[in-house]
């Protein structure tokens, strides 16, 4: 009897040795299940990070912690570093020929910079983070985040929409030398770039102008794609950030934010064209924004941003001109200028971070164009012909990849990838890098547009 019950129970512990391997093999894998999700959840959270400390690194710099502006301005580097480090550590860095090709420039520019060009590390580093650190996001961006992701941030930038398009009004009505006007490290000169009729261009959180007209450009985007899904969002917000964008346009006085809804709004209206059943909807999203439009030029504060900006568009128009001068004479003359002096540039260029403000104050002390004003001519000046050209190939490369794919998705009933389509192809081809803000936006708005392509939750 006691040896019938011996027997049963070694069966039970140790005869079923397959069975409890393979319970023991599940509960590892959920372990490692748990774990991989835990790193990605870290990764997202680090994503997170690096938005807001785009949209508030100058405000620290200006305002909390003035003392501090220089090392702030790369105060987004160690977050890009650690997302490349769990990114690669998770395999969700795949490698490809553009992220090798602007990698292997990065890395070979930093020797040539020392050896051939300025010589100076700190000024070569500066200008090689730009493609070993920053541009990489881009990819591990829309890997991680899936389409409910890009909607959150942009539920996020609706809600910035309205404190910002209040804190330029202040800035714009308020003297240079008011706290709301500081500059970079608390400079009492102001951080206003000259616009027209005495008022300057207002900064928001930003250390200058670009920095505005890029939040508004991506938060542009969403506004559009929220009013032909406003089943996805409170209809107050959406109003409320509408009148907030078409607030900061006059406000800004920069006819690159107006040219660049327009391209917005031309986007969506491509799209809704592609998909009927949006048809109603638009029309409607117009209407509402016609109707905002009016009660705020009802009011002598929106008039007044208004003729600031009508001076502001009429005497630019005269000297640069009109739409031919933003979309066209920048867009394409900068590809037309740079080539033609390219071979008027070394080989390899006078070395990589020179045509950087950084790089500037560091060679020569002040923030000056040491080499162009354009990014493609400092690509090339900076780099060469041969890897400056290369480096301009790889950012049309991507915005093409882009593009193709974010239009095949409009038949499909997802149209947001090709309204954040029109902020990337503005942006990432020749945006002008050089300028940490404009690099983050653009890396955030390519990234945001990869991952939109995903609709489920999928990595």
């Amino acid at each position: 009897m006691n040896s019938h019950l011996t027997e049963k129970s070694y069966k039970l512990t140790t005869g079923s040795t397959s069975v409890n391997q393979k319970f023991a093999n599940k509960v590892q894998q959920n372990d490692k299940s748990k774990i991989a999700d835990e790193s990605l959840k870290w990764i997202k959270t680090a994503i997170w990070v690096y938005f807001f400390l785009l949209l508030f690194e100058g405000a620290l710099r200006k305002w909390v912690l003035p003392f501090l502006s220089t090392p702030l301005l790369v105060v987004r580097d160690p977050i890009a570093v650690y997302i490349i480090f769990m990114a690669i550590r998770r395999r969700l860095l795949a490698p490809n020929i553009i992220l090798i090709g602007v990698s292997a420039i990065g890395v070979i520019g930093i020797f040539t910079a020392l050896f051939i060009g300025h010589g100076n590390l700190a000024v070569a580093l500066f200008g090689a983070r730009i493609f070993l650190v920053h541009f990489p996001l881009i990819f591990i961006i829309g890997r991680v985040f899936n389409k409910e992701d890009v909607v959150k941030m942009g539920k996020v930038l609706l809600w910035l929409s309205v404190p910002m398009a209040i804190l330029i009004t202040l800035q714009f009505y308020s003297p240079q030398s008011a706290w709301v006007n500081r500059g970079v490290g608390g400079d009492l000169e102001g951080a206003g770039f000259s616009g027209a009729l005495g008022f300057f261009r207002p900064p928001g959180t930003f250390s200058f102008i670009s920095g505005t007209v890029a939040f508004f450009s991506l938060a542009a985007c969403f506004i559009f794609y929220f009013l032909l899904n406003s089943k996805l969002i409170s209809k107050i917000l959406l109003y409320t950030a509408t009148a907030g964008l078409l607030i900061a346009i006059p406000l800004s006085i920069s006819r690159s934010l107006f040219f660049t809804v327009i391209v917005t709004l031309l986007f969506t209206i491509i799209a809704v064209s592609r998909n009927s059943k949006y048809f109603g909807r638009i029309i409607m999203g117009l209407l509402a924004m016609v109707v905002v439009f009016i009660l705020l030029s009802n009011t002598k504060a929106f008039q007044t941003a208004t003729k600031a900006f009508t001076s502001r568009f009429e005497n630019a128009s005269e000297t640069e001109g009109g739409l031919q001068g933003v979309l066209v004479d920048r867009y394409l003359g900068g590809l037309i200028g740079a080539l033609q002096s390219s071979s008027e540039q070394p080989f390899f260029g006078y070395g990589i971070g020179m045509g950087t403000n950084v790089g500037s104050m560091l060679l020569q002390g002040k923030v000056t164009y040491l080499i162009s004003e354009g990014e493609w001519g400092r690509l090339i000046g900076e780099l060469g012909p041969i890897m400056g050209l290369a480096i301009i190939f790889f950012r049309i490369q991507i915005s093409y990849v882009i593009g193709v794919a974010s239009y095949k998705k409009i038949t499909e009933g997802n149209l947001l990838p090709w309204i954040l389509l029109s902020y990337v192809l503005l942006n990432v081809p020749q945006g002008q890098w050089a300028q940490p803000t404009v690099l983050g936006f653009s890396v955030i708005g390519a990234g945001l547009t990869i991952g939109a392509l995903k609709d489920s939750k999928a990595n």
